[in-house]
């Protein structure tokens, strides 16, 4: 493999910088029409009437859609086609019912997007609040009625091994502390668009998704029609971190009003609309306990969380999962309970438990350090896991020694004064902090196309997506290696749901999964062109035996006598079809059975605390990763690096506030919803150590595109208590908390 892993350019990049690469709402549709989604003010009641008079008076108004008159779905189908975890029940104007503030009530169709915005504006809407039956919009009273989950994925919500009564007295030192996440949204710089486009019983969409095939089912299911019928494109996403792995209302509602409408019609959520019906990071509290001997060892853990879902169906933060795999010890619980608000469903958010329930484990680990007069490295080490004590299975390959020396050296730990307020730089407070970093190896079935044309160029496919994450550049490197030509020579075609069969891009699963389907194809495509070219009496290879034959550079040739060669424009010029042309599936196996798959890092931060005003900077962080093979060391390093952004944004700066009056999100903007920019980020250090892992898959590569988030958060506040001696167990950090 001598294309994998290089540090290529995005393939795709040309493309983006210049403007041509167009995104879900820049498609050209002949007789487009513009639609606005109209939300409710209120958090629980019902709709008794929607005015559309003064509405009406607007030039260009094409259609109001409400519950009044809206398409009536199949009884089994009216919340959506639901397959959990990524099937949600939707608000599709079946019925009058409000669960949650900011949920769709209406569809405005017009000529204009103007025109479409002003009729939205004039609707008058009449509700019902059932006074007996308030509004559930404090957690604190919602926590007071909590069930579990069916599921946490695809474990049990509660686990037990050992005692840990037992444990938790017999150790030394022992915490019982609790640990808050606040609701924090995505907010990708492209909100989710839709334009939909009926021709006859043809569907189709242009949709910005995490999973195009998802969409098409989904659309088709909840519709009552042909899958086939529906094809969905999404050639390029503009961010997505989660939220766009499920398909929401608006995506249907957009089907819908077009179908009504007798026209295509484009439906984009405006930025205060992504703070309610296209989901969020759920509030979390995490209850930890643990328990250890002088020498550090754990006696015990227990990890108990409480997470917020939806009065409309139940969606689970999976917080405890890390704890049960991280750490050798003898007596664990954990356990998962939801409690109902009238909130909108929470979903995936990059690296959905794990950010969140390493903000609560390692934060505790660091607590229990302290408590014990033991360096938190040293504590960490002391309990290292070789092999998963939750699922009692090998790992498949860990190299977490290696990133806690390596990140340990270059951030220069052996120096770091362990006493809180010990360490300064200038007027301020200097902290040094450190966590544990990991995410599973996820791996789902993915299938490919590969085609060679007499010009010597070689075209892939799968109905994979690209959330600017590289899938484009990395799925030609691992073309080209797998066919044997140069990678100017290959073209990688995705976002469209026609092609072969792609899973979600979430879990970190799109490398893992599409990436050996593609190295498949690439290698039955040689094979089939060997097989071409030594039955053909006018090729040099005529007659040889196909084990006998290598390729390089486009060109078969014979091993034992390489002045025999043949290229494969030619074998396909010769071919007479005009093109060769294969598919290849590949499948996870059983190894995920046999072993415990993860990967692993570790986090050093350094931050500067003002004394007196609490403001945090965060100068430095050294992150460094054990991931298998990377497939790009330059895109590689850009998804570890932008996780590393989103945790410091999730440890000192992004939190959604709700009015508890209406369930309105108070700074449903990018304004008042901070996020880190260039002057909040200093220097990141990311490095990977050397790791090969024969199991995971025929790659060796672990999705690196959410391991980079988890443990940052954990290790600011860490190193905040390291700076100033505060503990602060409830995210974000904010200056207010410090003083």
């Amino acid at each position: 493999m001598t294309i994998i892993g290089a540090p290529i350019n995005r393939t795709d990049g040309w493309a983006k910088v210049s403007g041509t690469a167009l995104y879900s709402a820049e498609h050209k549709v002949d007789g487009l029409a513009h639609a606005v989604l109209v939300t409710s003010t209120i958090a629980s009641g019902r709709i008794k009437h929607i005015d559309t008079g003064e509405a009406g008076k607007v030039p260009g108004l094409l259609l109001v859609m409400t519950h009044e008159n809206v398409l009536q779905l199949p009884r089994e189908t009216k919340a959506g086609k639901v397959s959990p975890p990524i099937g949600r029940v939707l608000s599709l104007l079946q019925d009058a019912d409000v669960h949650y503030n900011n949920q769709p009530i209406a569809v405005v169709v017009a000529e204009s997007f103007e025109a479409a915005r002003e009729a939205g504006a004039r609707l008058r809407v009449e509700y019902e609040i059932y006074e007996r039956a308030p509004a559930k919009l404090d957690f604190e009273e919602a926590k007071q009625h909590v069930h579990p989950p069916e599921k946490v994925l695809t474990q049990k919500p509660d686990t037990q091994r050992g005692d840990v009564q037992a444990g938790m007295l017999s150790g030394s030192a022992s915490i019982d502390a609790t640990y808050r996440t606040p609701v924090e949204h995505h907010n990708p710089i492209e909100p989710h668009a839709t334009i939909a486009a009926w021709d006859g019983e043809q569907l189709t969409l242009y949709d910005s998704t995490q999973y195009m095939k998802g969409v098409q089912r989904t659309v088709a299911g909840t519709l009552g029609i042909d899958p086939e019928n529906v094809t969905v494109l999404c050639p390029y996403v503009g961010g997505g971190f989660g939220c766009k792995g499920s398909v929401w209302s608006h995506v249907l509602l957009a089907a819908m009003a077009a179908k009504m409408a007798g026209r295509p019609v484009k439906l984009v959520l405006d930025r205060n609309q992504m703070f309610g019906p296209v989901g969020q990071r759920p509030v979390t509290d995490q209850r930890m306990r643990l328990a250890a001997m002088t020498d550090g060892r754990l006696t015990a853990s227990a990890h108990d969380t409480v997470a917020c879902t939806s009065m409309i169906e139940d969606w689970i933060e999976p917080c405890g999962l890390m704890t049960r795999m991280m750490y050798e010890v003898p007596n664990q619980e954990t356990s998962h309970r939801l409690a109902r608000m009238n909130l909108g469903t929470p979903t995936f958010m990059r690296a959905p438990g794990e950010a969140s329930g390493s903000f609560a484990l390692e934060s505790s680990m660091d607590e229990l350090a302290w408590e014990l007069g033991i360096d938190p490295l040293l504590l960490r080490l002391q309990n290292y896991a070789e092999r998963d004590p939750g699922k009692d299975l090998p790992f498949s390959s860990k190299s977490l020694r290696q990133c806690y020396a390596l990140g340990a050296e270059r951030f220069g730990w052996s120096r770091r004064d362990p006493a809180p307020r010990s360490m300064r730089d200038g007027d301020k407070l200097v902290g040094w902090g450190m966590a544990t970093a990991t995410y599973p190896t996820n791996r789902s079935k993915g299938a490919a196309s590969a085609t060679m044309l007499p010009d010597g160029s070689a075209v892939f496919r799968s109905s994979t997506q690209d959330l600017g994450t590289g899938t484009y550049t990395v799925m030609t490197q691992i073309a080209a290696d797998a066919l044997g030509v140069p990678v100017e020579r290959v073209r990688f075609e995705l976002g469209n749901s026609q092609l072969p069969e792609a899973p979600v891009s979430g879990g970190s699963t799109t490398v893992a999964s599409v990436g050996p389907a593609v190295l498949a194809a690439g290698g039955a495509l040689r094979l089939k062109l060997i097989g071409i070219a030594v039955a053909d009496e006018r090729s040099p290879l005529f007659g040889a035996l196909a084990e006998d034959i290598d390729v390089r550079d486009g060109e078969l040739f014979l091993r034992a006598d390489p002045s025999r060669r043949d290229a494969m424009a030619a074998i396909v010029a010769r071919h007479g079809s005009g093109a060769v042309e294969v598919e290849a599936e590949a499948e996870p196996g059983d190894a995920s059975k046999q072993f415990s798959m993860h990967a692993f890092g570790a986090v050093f931060v350094e931050v500067h605390v003002d004394e007196l005003l609490g403001e945090v900077r965060v100068p430095r962080v050294v992150g460094v990763y054990g991931v298998g093979k990377l497939m790009n060391q330059k895109t590689g390093h850009s998804q570890l690096m932008g996780g590393i952004v989103g945790g410091l944004g999730m440890a000192l700066f992004e939190e959604t506030v709700f009015d508890k009056r209406n369930g309105r999100a108070v700074n449903g903007n990018l304004a008042e919803y901070h996020v880190p920019t260039n002057a909040d980020i200093g220097s990141i250090e990311v490095l990977t150590v050397e790791e090969v892992d024969p199991h995971v898959n025929p790659l060796g590569a672990k999705g690196i595109g959410e391991i980079g988030i988890t443990g940052v958060a954990a290790a600011v506040a860490n190193a905040v208590f390291h700076a100033t001696g505060r503990r602060i167990r409830d995210l974000p950090i904010t200056l207010d908390k410090l003083l």
